[in-house]
């Protein structure tokens, strides 16, 4: 397998391309079977806008 295209993909190699697939597909199926508590939109950006904020962001 050789070097990608940069126009095509962000990867470098093609064997870059599957590993981040295989990781990828890998978070999904572990979100998928998770068994904590579903987190909703709100709290979610709520959180994330104290984070940026102790951070000094906008």
């Amino acid at each position: 397998m050789g070097k990608l295209d940069p126009i095509i993909s962000e990867f470098d190699t093609e064997e870059d391309a599957l590993a981040y697939d295989a990781w990828f597909r890998a978070q999904v199926e572990a979100a998928l079977n998770s068994t904590e508590p579903d987190i909703s939109h709100e709290q979610m950006k709520a959180e994330i806008r104290e984070i940026i904020e102790k951070h000094g962001g906008a």
